[in-house]
């Protein structure tokens, strides 16, 4: 029996998960445990991380532990700076994070994936993002404290100022959002290193590197750029109609999965109106005329806002420069990364093979025709 060619496999079903689901018809994000994403927008990143690794929310002394557990592998080794000192300033800062990530990850053999390795990746890669922008600007490493929590942490090493609170809570709920998001293309290519026997390091690096293409991780860097481009409120829904007039593409707006508003969206909209107030008052102008005009000239298809749209104007609150958010990204989808391909080498582990279609020539016609 043949099976048809899709592209880009939508709609295949190539794994099963608990990790968490994309209700794309319902607009809703499934986490681990059956939690809906408002459910655990205010909750702490660590919190979330727990979840998703472990299955449930932490009590108390399992919060003390895994905050413990990630304070102390937050530093770079010694593979790990000197591959920072050898990195040019001008490197793209998702290359620095692969080289970062890998070079920390060096060692003898391979080891099998373990939640030691998944907290480990996790807590360094914060202090790789941050020394990275650090070393663009001719600055030495702020060395990650062990007293802050790991959203408060990123911030501090950011630029050795301990970050106000409000600060923490925007980069915090960003980074509980995006931790993880069914099987998208990052997701699905560190299953796939995992399925081979590789190590957790590897994977890691492997999602990164899925995560760096614009069509998956540099939307909301994307987003931010359009919105800088506006010119004001006022001009927002001209730019809209021109973009659209010329047949240019809105950035934020449209998804793979969901038909309907991103939930995620809805949650940073609501932040970034007191987070970001500048960004907010345009960036809102032109959802408004954007989610008008391209229902009236594309009732075929769903494009309402999603994720990466919102994300911009919080990342900047945070303090990130927009060349970084795709790295924040990967930091927050680290959690994620790491709980699907342990749970994929426990529960099945079969090296992950799709079969091709050949599309090129006979070979028996191509002898006859000779």
């Amino acid at each position: 029996m043949s099976v048809p060619y899709i592209p880009g496999l939508e709609g295949v079903v190539a794994a099963q998960t608990e990790i968490s689901h994309v209700d794309g018809a319902n607009g809703r994000l499934i986490y681990r445990g059956g939690y809906l994403i408002p459910e655990l927008a205010d909750r702490s990143f660590e919190e979330v991380a727990h979840l998703l690794w472990m299955g449930v929310l932490p009590d108390p002394d399992q919060l003390s532990e895994l905050k413990r557990k990630l304070a102390a592998l937050r530093a770079l080794n010694r593979s790990a700076r000197s591959a920072l000192e050898g990195l040019p300033q001008d490197a793209d800062p998702m290359d620095a994070l692969r080289t970062l990530v890998s070079a920390q990850g060096a060692g003898p053999g391979i080891s099998k994936p373990s939640l030691g390795d998944a907290v480990a990746i996790t807590a360094m890669m914060p202090t790789a993002v941050a020394a990275f922008h650090r070393h663009r600007q001719g600055l030495t490493p702020v060395e990650p404290r062990p007293d802050l929590d790991h959203a408060a942490n990123f911030l501090y090493m950011l630029d050795g100022r301990e970050p106000e609170p409000d600060r923490v809570r925007y980069l915090q709920t960003y980074m509980v959002l995006l931790a993880d998001h069914g099987l998208n293309a990052s997701t699905f290519t560190a299953r796939v290193v995992g399925s081979t026997g590789s190590d957790l390091w590897s994977a890691v690096v492997g999602g990164i590197c899925a995560l760096k293409g614009p069509a998956h991780g540099g939307a909301a860097t994307a987003a931010i750029s359009m919105i800088e481009r506006v010119g004001g409120p006022e001009l927002a829904e001209s730019f809209v109609v021109t973009t659209l007039d010329r047949h240019e593409r809105l950035m934020g707006f449209g998804h793979r999965v969901y038909r309907t508003y991103d939930p995620r969206a809805r949650i940073l909209r609501e932040l970034c109106r007191t987070a970001n107030p500048t960004f907010y008052e345009v960036a809102s102008r032109v959802e408004e005329t954007a989610l008008r005009e391209l229902a009236r000239r594309h009732p075929e298809r769903p494009n309402a806002t999603n994720v990466d749209y919102y994300s911009a104007g919080v990342l900047q609150a945070a303090g990130f420069p927009k060349e970084f958010f795709t790295p924040v990204f990967a930091c927050a989808r680290v959690v994620g990364w790491t709980a699907h391909v342990i749970e994929y080498m426990a529960r099945d582990g079969r090296l992950i093979r799709p079969e091709s279609e050949w599309v090129g020539p006979d070979p028996d016609r191509r002898t006859s025709a000779a």
